[in-house]
């Protein structure tokens, strides 16, 4: 048999890699390099809150700041990681430059005054804004735009995160459920390895996660039913804060018309929560246990026994649902990582499973769960947590991602490749019409209902 060489082909492979690298290598140094500036200043402003905790009693006070300021500003940039997604499902106005700096001061207000927020809704919409950015000043087509835009999402990730293999695979599973497409993995792999380097060019490290998971334990049928087990209970915790979170946005416009004061509400809302409690565990990232209560729940904290309470994961979802659906800024996978470590710490106890590794399961697996990414999060857990424990975190990440349903924190997602086959459910249809649709029930061949909820319609098209 001849041997065929298509020299053209490979001609035109060459020219589309330096393409992107010329493209996406520069768009990752300087989201990388934002997202180390982003991540300095949370640090510094979780220190500070830490050591001046009267700074929570002007939470109101910056919440009404952070909506004036997206309402005179931001406009559409309020739809925060949605309009992201839309843009890269139907290229329309672009992505407001405006998004990365709005989204950067906001988050750090929120964590300056005690907010419960994250990390990763920050980066995204910083790496998509500038990837938009980039995209108008090249005048680039809608194809070659979108890739731009989805190497901005695994820049911010893989930079925010240190995890650049991950950011790459959840850039491009988080656009469809149930499909990855590939015709943009090398610029997203690109993207998201020199977004990580030039984030630790600047000095910013991550949280060495390997010195907290002791050494796989032999896999074997028990220990696998019970990962099994847990990985239910973190896709239903996934389906709980997502629907949380969703629902009580809701309550907020529905009983506060003026969108400046559902913020503060929200904010007295923490207070009270931080006067019932009696504690300031749950504010903030909550990697680590704020200096004045060193024995509290964190993330770091629940690989050992005995490091969280058996309710940490709920708080954890109460005021993280509260901070976000209110209107402050931040995302929600790092508070989603406390939920599943704390979760996952207390179902080791009812099961009598190793500690480490049930925490680092619930770590990836609650966030598989709620942004339907399993093979990103399988990938994300052995970048952090080592290779060696790849089966229960697969297993963990896959289970959870089948019991989150249809569901999910982002509500442009689209559906793909439903999770169970069944009639209610066409392929292409978001997030937000699924939930809006209240189809009851999804089972093959049942009768359905439909009633359109108010609040979930879709945002009308761009002009």
């Amino acid at each position: 048999m001849p041997f065929r060489f298509d020299f053209r082909e490979q001609l035109a492979l060459a020219r589309y890699l330096a393409k992107w690298a010329l493209a996406a290598g520069p768009l990752a140094a300087v989201v990388g390099s934002a997202c180390a500036l982003f991540l300095w200043l949370l640090q510094l402003a979780a220190e500070t809150q830490w050591r001046e905790p009267r700074l929570l009693y002007f939470l109101p006070l910056a919440g009404m700041g952070i909506a004036l300021a997206y309402g005179w500003i931001g406009k559409v940039a309020e739809r925060g990681n949605d309009l992201i997604m839309d843009e890269i499902h139907e290229p329309g106005a672009g992505v407001p430059a405006q998004m990365a700096p709005l989204i950067l001061l906001s988050t750090v207000a929120t964590h300056l005054f005690g907010g419960s927020a994250g990390r990763e809704g920050t980066a995204v919409q910083m790496g998509g804004s500038i990837a938009s950015s980039f995209a108008r000043w090249l005048k680039l087509n809608d194809v070659d735009r979108r890739t731009m835009l989805v190497a901005g999402v695994a820049a911010g990730f893989g930079g925010v995160f240190g995890t650049p293999i991950a950011g790459a695979i959840f850039a491009l599973e988080v656009i469809a459920i149930g499909r990855i497409s590939h015709e943009s993995i090398v610029p997203c792999l690109l993207a998201s390895i020199v977004g990580d380097w030039s984030c630790a060019a600047w000095g910013v490290h991550h949280v060495d996660y390997r010195q907290v998971v002791a050494t796989p334990p032999a896999i074997d049928w028990l220990l696998l039913g019970k990962v099994a087990i847990a990985g239910i209970v973190f896709g239903l915790a996934s389906l709980l804060f997502a629907e949380l979170a969703h629902g009580l946005k809701r309550v907020f416009q529905r009983t506060i018309p003026w969108a400046v004061l559902r913020p503060a509400a929200g904010a007295v809302l923490v207070i009270a929560l931080v006067w019932l409690l009696d504690t300031r565990v749950y504010l903030g990232l909550g990697v680590t246990a704020p200096s004045d209560e060193p024995d509290g729940a964190s993330i770091v904290a629940s690989f050992q026994p005995g490091g969280a309470d058996p309710w940490s994961w709920w708080w954890k979802i109460v005021f993280t649902v509260v901070t976000l659906s209110s209107g402050f800024k931040g995302g929600e996978v790092t508070p989603l990582f406390f939920i599943g470590a704390t979760l996952g710490n207390a179902l080791a106890v009812l099961l009598d499973a190793p500690v480490d590794l049930f925490a680092a399961l619930g770590f990836v697996a609650v966030f598989a769960g709620a942004t339907n990414t399993p093979i990103a999060c399988t990938v994300m857990g052995m970048e952090l947590f080592g290779a060696g424990h790849a089966v229960s975190l697969g297993t963990a990440c896959a289970i959870a991602y089948l019991f989150s349903g249809h569901s999910g924190i982002y509500l442009s997602q689209r559906i793909a490749v439903p999770k169970i086959e069944t009639p209610a459910i066409e392929p292409g249809t978001s997030l937000r019409e699924r939930r809006a649709s209240r189809l009851r029930p999804i089972l093959p061949d049942s009768p359905r209902t439909v009633e359109v909820a108010d609040g979930d319609a879709p945002p009308p098209a761009a002009s």
